[in-house]
Formats: C-alpha cells, structure tokens, sequence
C-alpha cells in the first residue's frame, strides 16, 4: 500500500492558525499557517487553471523569496512537480534545463525577464504584482486536496554537473519527509524553533536546512536574499534564532565581519555546517566563542541529510562529517563494489528512503550511479575505528603525483593554519617529472606580504614530500558554486 504523502501546511493551519511560517527579511513578508495554507491552495487553484496536473513540471527563476514555498506546496495539491532554476547560470544553460524538464509554467522574478524571454514555456507568471494578482483571482477551495504518495515527485533538483549538461535529481515526498525527520531529529527542532536560511532556494541546502524540516513541525523560518553578514548578525543577534545551517564560506565571511566579535549569539541553540569540509581553525575560532558548529554531510541526491556530527564530538572529531543519520545507511567500497575495513579510502556509497530513486528521463546516468539501490556518492571517503566518517576529497579532486593519490582537502586544512591564509583550494596540475604536482592557489590576508615560496616551506614537515604543493598563486577570491563548494574544475582550466 502506498503512504500518503498528507498536507503539511493544511495540517498546521488547522492546529496552529495564527503561529508564523515564513518571514521574508528581504520584503517584510510574514505568514501565518492560516495565511501561508490560504495563499498555497490559491496558487494551487491558479496552476490547475493553467493546465497543471499530476507529473506537470513548475520552473520557478527567482532569488531567494518566501514565494518558492507557497509553489511548492501548490505543487504537492496537484501531483505537479517543482523545477527551481539556478538564477546564477548563463542562458544556455538554463534553455537546456528548461528544454529538459519542459515545464507548463514558468514563474519568474522580474529581473530575469531578459532570460526568460529565450525560455520557452507554455505559460509565464512575474512574481510582484501579477503573481499577487493571480492569487487573489483564485479560489482556494477550488484546489484539490493533497493525494500524493510518498512514491510521487515533488522536485527536480539539477545537479551542477562536472561533465557535460547537468542531471535532473528526482526529489520525492518520501525523501522531503524523511530529510525531515533525520536533520530534525539530529538537531532538535520543534514547533517552537526559528529557523534562518542563507542558502540560495534553488539549491536543496536552501529549501531543506531547516525551512521545510520546520514547517513540517509547525515551526517558523526566515528567509535572507542573499547572504548579508550586517543582516545575518541581525538575525543571529535577535533572540529569536534557535538554529542555524551555513557552509564554511559563510561562517569565514562572517567571522571577518566587524560586528562578530560583539554580537550576543547566545539564543542560537544549534549551529551546523555543510557543503565542503570546515577549516579546523575556523572551528576553533568559534569554539572559542562557546559555539560549537556540527559539520555534516549530503547531496542533492539524498534530500541531503546523510550525516551530522554530534556537538560533543564537534571538535575532538574535528574534520568528521559524523555518522550517519537514522534513516539511512553508507558503505565504504573499493572500485569493484567491495566493502573496505576501517581507515580505508574508498568511494562512499549511500541507501535509504532520503535516497533518489534516479534522475529525470536519465537511464544512462541511473545505470552508472546505482548498484543495487545504492548511490555512487562520488565522494573518497573513510571511516574511523569509533565510526566517524571524513570524507577525503571528491574522486574527481584527487591527482595522482610521482604514482602517489594525493587528497588535495588535507593539505587544505593545514594551509588554513598559515596566519596568511583567508581561502585556499589546491589543484592538481600536469607536471614533467611527477604526471601531477600540487599547485596551492591562494586568497591571502594580506596581498601585500604574499610569499610563494613560504606558503610551500609551511608544509615542510607537516606532509609528505608528494603531498607538498610544488608552486603556489594569489588571487582575490575563489569561484564557488551556489552550495559555496570551490570549482576546483574551473581552476584547473584557469590555472592548470
């Protein structure tokens, strides 16, 4: 028998109508459940109109807004399934995402109008004034109850892609729901906790860290634009917080910010970490301030809670991602499928209900990334004597020097003890002598008292001689993707 998928906010509208679901820092919008469940069964009514029905796709193009949620949850009224799109591509590559999912609807930010008129759709809808409009001209009762399963799509996520054009992740209610349950159990979250999203909400860190883990709860969330430290700290500093996710750019950013020191962040009862690994400094630095942040790990593809450091061991387990979350289960394999002992490296490997059941009208790529229900992560990753799992580097990061597989994240982290260092990424580039060398590509401090030469002489001692960097480079800053993960790739082609 199929489980029903229910009606999260319905549910909280009836239990809880005048608690707060979403406030919006950008616009000054707030919402009730009342208010939210209304303006979700009005768009709801609005797409039916449109033509929208079960497995219909809704591309949504916007910067962060309240607005991406009530779509959501109208999509989950009509089996409909949601495509956020990256504002931050070129438009090309949005034309291959919307030519993939073929969307019904198309709703969009006014900004991007230039884009969206070279993307085809049947139907468009601007947020502002005519998206309001839209919703005051439907009737909410005209929208269908929530009859969708577990087994249904809600979402398809792109993944950034390393190769080629980008995959459609099939996101389902199952993996919403049990995202929910593993990150909200491991982190605490109530009807009464605050949530507050910098993450961009076309990513799955800004849709699922922690917004809709807290409305399925009944709690409330904040929505930023765009990562603001003054308004970061703001809301950090506000007492009303109670948890929070960043990735280890936005927790740098943020420790750089004038204000930090200062800021009473005492009402914050839970500080997480994701998206690449967290300088150990950086810990440290907020250790110091009572603030323990618990790095945890996952993937688009697994909706993406898979793992999450418990706070004792925030620091002792330093450069873990923790174990693994409930509802799920990992294995460590060699390149043959072959479980690994303890401390081995091998390719990380994850099952469960947060798991993708493949991506969109894609056999090729499921037959590559599934053995028998169990996703290739793409991730070197080993496990430690007590169970702790740190993942090493992505495959595709590490290089092979002098016959040797380096992992550039290790080195990383010790770059990040040089009093000079702000941002480091280090690349494998082609090397006579050696097939590859490191080349340490540097954001200093201070540009002015960059030496090359001392950055490689830290390493002595600390690392084997192949592991050593052989050259090093400044720049200004680091190209990251939309979940803060430096494209190493981008540098290769760039620097390599």
């Amino acid at each position: 028998m199929a489980v029903p998928a229910y009606d999260w906010i319905g549910f909280h509208a009836d239990i809880r109508p005048d608690s707060v679901a979403l406030i919006d820092d950008y616009s000054g919008k707030t919402h009730t459940y009342a208010q939210l469940d209304d303006r979700v069964r009005r768009m709801a009514a609005w797409l039916a109109k449109k033509g929208v029905g079960e497995g219909d796709r809704v591309a949504f193009l916007s910067e962060n807004t309240i607005d991406i949620f009530e779509v959501l949850f109208a999509c989950a009224h009509l089996k409909a399934i949601i495509v956020p799109l990256n504002w931050r591509l070129a438009v090309p590559e949005l034309q291959f995402i919307v030519g993939d999912s073929r969307p019904t609807v198309l709703i969009y930010e006014g900004q991007f109008r230039q884009a969206v008129d070279q993307l085809v759709a049947p139907s468009y809808l601007s947020l502002g004034d005519a998206y309001e409009a839209a919703l005051a001209g439907a009737d909410p009762d005209a929208a269908p109850p929530v009859t969708a399963t577990h087994d249904d799509p809600l979402a398809i996520m792109y993944t950034s892609g390393t190769t080629g054009h980008p995959k459609g992740a099939l996101i389902t209610h199952r993996m919403f729901f049990y995202n929910a349950i593993n990150i909200g159990d491991a982190v605490g979250l109530t009807y009464k906790s605050r949530n507050l999203n910098v993450l961009p909400t076309f990513h799955t860190g800004g849709l699922n860290l922690y917004t809709t883990p807290c409305l399925r709860l009944g709690g409330s969330s904040v929505n930023l634009r765009e990562f603001d430290p003054e308004r970061l700290l703001h809301w950090l500093g506000s007492g009303e917080i109670t948890h929070f996710f960043g990735v280890p750019a936005v927790y740098q950013f943020l420790a750089e910010y004038d204000g930090w020191e200062s800021a009473d962040l005492s009402k914050v009862q839970s500080w997480a970490c994701g998206g690449s690994a967290m300088p150990v400094t950086l810990l440290e630095r907020y250790a110091a301030r009572g603030i323990f942040i618990r790095q945890g790990m996952g993937l688009t593809e697994t909706s993406p809670t898979l793992f999450l450091t418990d706070e004792e061991h925030a620091l002792a387990k330093a450069g873990s991602v923790g174990k693994p979350v409930l509802h799920t289960s990992i294995r460590i394999v060699d390149e043959e499928g072959n479980d690994l002992p303890v401390g081995a490296i091998g390719e990380l490997w994850a099952k469960g209900p947060n798991v993708t059941p493949g991506y969109w009208e894609r056999p090729d790529a499921n037959a590559e990334s599934f053995t028998d229900g169990w996703l290739h992560t793409g991730d070197a990753a080993r496990i430690d004597e007590d169970g702790y799992v740190y993942i090493v580097d992505r495959w595709k990061d590490m290089f092979i020097s002098g016959g040797e597989n380096v992992y550039p994240a290790e080195i990383e982290q010790l770059l990040f003890r040089h009093e000079n260092v702000l941002d480091v990424a280090v690349i494998g580039v082609p090397d006579e002598r050696w097939g590859e060398s490191g080349l340490a590509v540097i954001v200093p401090r201070n540009p002015e008292t960059f030496d090359p030469a001392d950055i490689i002489h830290f390493c002595d001692d600390k690392l084997a001689r192949y592991k050593i960097p052989k050259r090093a480079v400044a720049v200004n800053e680091l190209p990251r993707n939309a979940a803060g993960k430096i494209l190493k790739r981008q540098l290769r082609e760039e620097l390599g």
